[in-house]
């Protein structure tokens, strides 16, 4: 299918919040280096989102005497492994071995390449590239840091200056067309936001969103040979993807094998051109009738185009619905 763009208005960049935390410092590296974390993500799939909020808190947001001195950004410690240059700095212990790296490329790069080979990472690699609280506790877990809070540093970043925006750049769900960072400043800024995600967005198999197993089917898949597949009854999964007495699929889509989440892994979804309720709560693997009830909607709501539909938490009021708000059943429905 055809992707058209449309130009939304971007609303208050996670909230007023932002506005009022907005550290210049943070901007500045932000704008510095996104596109590194962009292109990073594309070449190894960790989060742009998670690269971007450990860049800023392990270089205190580019200012710490570690990054000026070694362009390391991401405190890595030499290791037996590190044949590179190396600085002495204070940490852990006194005048501790950490790698140094000509330019920040390099120093991204090898952050990329050390959690992608090493066995005690591997795991993060079968979340979802929008789950970055599933990553941000899984490094802590893993052993990345020794910050018991780290995981919640990492996840108040990204809330507060909306990382998670560079990581939907990085699947090619959202264009930007402004520099994201500096519309800190100026909070209508525009974005263009790109139709529902093409099925080449979504790998082939069984993966995870939002913690839970899922696959993507095509058109004319009979779900009755999914079951059959994933072992399961019929009705299990169509109580799992909120389907009702359906057969053979009319679209491409999700399908759960797990039931889904009642709360979403990030805080809001900006609503695209094409994309009906269902289609979010299938996206975010959320339960159709939380998603309703969190936004104070019924079934068939149609929210406008940068609509900002709430996944953790109920919605402080409902969100605009489109013009002619004509009700549209979800697939299930008869």
């Amino acid at each position: 299918m055809k992707k058209r763009l449309i130009t939304g208005w971007l609303l208050l960049l996670a909230g007023k919040c932002l506005l009022a935390q907005n550290n210049p410092d943070v901007v500045t590296y932000i704008n510095t280096y996104k596109q590194i974390a962009i292109s990073e993500m594309q070449r190894s799939g960790i989060p742009a989102s998670i690269i971007l909020a450990q860049g800023i808190h392990e270089t205190e947001a580019g200012t710490s005497d570690l990054v000026r001195r070694s362009n390391n950004h991401f405190g890595i410690k030499c290791k037996d492994d590190w044949t590179g240059a190396v600085v002495y700095h204070d940490d852990d212990a006194r005048g501790e071995c950490f790698r140094s790296y000509a330019n920040p490329e390099d120093s991204y790069r090898d952050h990329s390449d050390f959690l992608r080979n090493s066995p005690r990472y591997s795991s993060l690699f079968k979340l979802s590239p929008d789950d970055y609280q599933g990553w941000a506790y899984g490094l802590k877990n893993a052993g990345y840091a020794t910050n018991s809070r780290y995981p919640q540093i990492l996840i108040k970043l990204i809330k507060d200056y909306n990382l998670d925006l560079y990581t939907q750049i990085a699947l090619g769900r959202v264009k930007d067309t402004t520099g994201l960072a500096s519309a800190g400043k100026n909070p209508e800024a525009t974005l263009t936001f790109a139709a529902r995600p093409t099925p080449t967005q979504y790998p082939d198999g069984e993966f995870t969103i939002n913690h839970t197993r899922v696959v993507f089917a095509k058109a004319g898949t009979s779900l009755l040979s999914v079951a059959n597949q994933y072992e399961m009854s019929l009705p299990r999964l169509l109580e799992f993807n909120d389907l009702r007495e359906e057969d053979v699929l009319v679209s491409d889509q999700l399908l759960f094998l797990q039931r889904k989440r009642r709360i979403g892994a990030t805080g809001f979804h900006v609503v695209r051109e094409g994309e009906s309720l269902y289609d979010i709560a299938q996206a975010e693997g959320l339960r159709y009738e939380d998603l309703l009830q969190m936004n104070q909607l019924k079934e068939g709501d149609r929210p406008a185009i940068g609509e900002k539909i709430w996944l953790q938490s109920s919605a402080p009021s409902r969100p605009r619905l489109t013009e002619n708000n004509v009700y549209v059943n979800h697939p299930g429905t008869r």
